[in-house]
């Protein structure tokens, strides 16, 4: 069953490396047609909009990328300094925490998805439903990165990406 969640977790890595690489180079170009724009020609007015929604696309994500590697900040000298069963017993109970929070955010980020969806941005005429879809879509993905490793804590006693650190 691991090594199932594992997979899938590879999977959905392989998809959002990419993604998020290609918006960091859509984000250069737009950025880079701003200022060339604004300097040899008459600015173009849709730039400005198209790369402030790349960045939030590219954070939300990105912090989801961050999420899989166990790359966010965590004070963690406490639940490390517990002997083996406390120790597995606090990262069950952390991990159950995180897995809520992505859930409440999920629920939340769809609905004020559905509040912005008759909002339209103001150089694109794009509803802006598309731009905060990413926020239910990054709390799944974290939430379902927190469900695998709380499988590996039940099961290992630590998530994988934590054995392998220093």
């Amino acid at each position: 069953m691991v090594l199932v969640l594992q997979r899938t977790e590879r999977v959905l890595d392989a998809i959002l490396q990419p993604i998020v690489f290609l918006g960091m180079a859509a984000l250069i170009g737009v950025i880079t047609l701003q200022i060339v724009s604004r300097v040899l020609f008459t600015a173009v007015g849709w730039t400005e909009e198209v790369a402030r929604f790349l960045l939030v696309w590219i954070t939300f994500l990105g912090a989801a990328l961050a999420f899989q590697r166990g790359r966010h900040i965590a004070v963690t000298f406490a639940v490390d300094a517990l002997p083996g069963r406390p120790r597995q017993l606090a990262r069950i109970a952390a991990t159950l925490v995180v897995v809520a929070f992505m859930v409440a955010l999920m629920v939340v980020g769809y609905r004020y998805m559905q509040v912005q969806s008759f909002q339209k941005s103001a150089s694109l005429r794009l509803s802006m439903t598309y731009v905060y879809a990413v926020i239910p879509i990054s709390a799944a993905l974290m939430a379902w990165y927190a469900v695998v490793d709380l499988v590996e804590v039940i099961l290992t006693g630590a998530p994988r990406h934590e054995e392998t650190q220093p």
